[in-house]
């Protein structure tokens, strides 16, 4: 079974698209949140996230500040004028969808949200100490998270009394054998100052985890950034992967 892991692609299409060629045949979509934020297409983004085979979606914390304007006092000038700009535009039936979405789902083996098990939404999962705390939030063997823009992995020891951060450069394998805490990176705005779009591929039958990372055209991206009027770092960032 073949099952892309993404999060993180606000707003940029033309990343999304490359992902999806990349990945080629799937069985199934787990998106991770932030369908939109900082980038121009977020009706597009939207509509193709949608289309996808059987896609289990969460809300992110950029998605849920377009809906509700909740915590918009977080976010820095540049963050929240792109969330304007896509409150502006988006459409109803994409608004409707992003309303839908929930803040975790919990299977038997997995947990899926944004930011972490304990604060959804908001908490980045970056270093070893905050992910052990994080551990005991979730029952399930394995949890995807997204929102750091970082691929990294947290693998817990056999004793449970350590944490092994794995930060991934460029395509790599890991073969699970316990319980971890696994984020595919960002497609649309990664901050590893790789500037290739990135996602994962996860197959629970061999619990085989793996990151990629796809290249597409940055600079197509800019233009449609600064022609909708959009911050101008949210442009040059892209070209640099951070």
């Amino acid at each position: 079974m073949k099952i892309l892991v993404i999060s993180d692609v606000h707003g940029n299409l033309t990343a999304l698209e490359a992902v999806l060629a990349s990945a080629g045949a799937i069985d199934a979509v787990w998106c991770l949140g932030d369908l939109v934020g900082y980038g121009p297409d977020p009706n597009e983004c939207v509509e193709r996230i949608r289309s996808l085979p059987h896609l289990t979606c969460i809300k992110g914390n950029h998605d849920d500040a377009v809906i509700t304007s909740r915590n918009i006092e977080k976010f820095n000038d540049d963050a929240e004028t792109s969330v304007r700009f896509t409150r502006d535009i988006l459409k109803p039936e994409n608004m409707k969808f992003l309303t839908r979405l929930r803040e975790k789902h919990i299977t038997q083996t997995e947990t899926l949200t944004h930011g972490s098990p304990r604060h959804p939404l908001w908490e980045y999962l970056v270093e070893p100490f905050v992910a052990m705390m994080n551990f005991s939030q979730f029952s399930t063997p394995l949890a995807f998270v997204g929102h750091s823009h970082l691929p990294i992995s947290f693998t817990m020891d056999a004793n449970a009394d350590k944490i092994i951060r794995t930060i991934h450069e460029g395509n790599e394998e890991l073969q699970i054998t316990g319980r971890a805490i696994l984020n595919p990176g960002s497609v649309g705005q990664p901050r590893d100052r790789d500037p290739r779009a990135s996602y994962g591929l996860f197959d629970p039958e061999t619990s085989i985890w793996r990151i990629t990372r796809v290249d597409y055209d940055i600079a197509a991206v800019q233009q449609r950034i600064y022609a909708a009027g959009l911050p101008e770092k949210e442009g040059l960032r892209l070209a640099d992967g951070w």
